[in-house]
């Protein structure tokens, strides 16, 4: 019997081994793409918080740098807060002061109020952004409870506080 396979089986073997390495290829831009897609929300926070792009503030301040700022006392700058908060987290969360005045080169505190109204433990994390955007690389966070994960108790209630300071070079 006469075979019908135009190919010798050196040309299939040359094919199933040129059609692994493709395959090896695309599996490896695959999973590439995969690690990429996870890595890029982390990545571009941190970008944006050390470059203070995107209403991101920057974070992270040492002392010396704060203990020797020049107050601009002659500009004083109205700060506003707001708070929101997605659906699936049952938090009444809210800040105690809509808006506070601050010189720049003086550090302020401002706090928001967050109470768990539900009768069992709920874990949240805070997002947080300037606006106007150009303004976030002048809003310095010394301290904030947005920089970590925060559980409230059942009917609990607390108090968080943001320590931060706007750069007087804003000024």
């Amino acid at each position: 019997p006469k075979s019908t396979n135009p190919f010798t089986r050196a040309q299939e073997e040359d094919w199933r081994r040129r059609n692994k390495t493709v395959l090896t290829y695309v599996a490896a831009a695959a999973v590439g793409m995969l690690g990429a897609s996870y890595a890029a929300v982390p990545l571009y926070r941190l970008y944006c918080q050390t470059t203070g792009l995107g209403g991101s503030v920057v974070v992270g301040h040492v002392s010396d740098q704060i203990e020797n700022m020049v107050p601009v006392k002659d500009r004083i700058i109205k700060v506003t807060f707001n708070a929101d908060v997605h659906a699936s987290l049952q938090w009444n969360f809210r800040p105690q002061q809509t808006e506070i005045y601050v010189v720049p080169g003086e550090t302020a505190l401002a706090f928001y109020k967050a109470k768990n109204p539900t009768d069992k433990p709920v874990i949240g994390i805070s997002t947080y952004n300037v606006v106007p955007f150009e303004a976030g690389q002048y809003f310095n966070k010394i301290q904030c409870f947005c920089f970590e994960e925060q559980r409230l108790n059942p009917q609990e209630e607390v108090d968080m506080p943001v320590f931060f300071y706007i750069d007087p070079e804003f000024a």
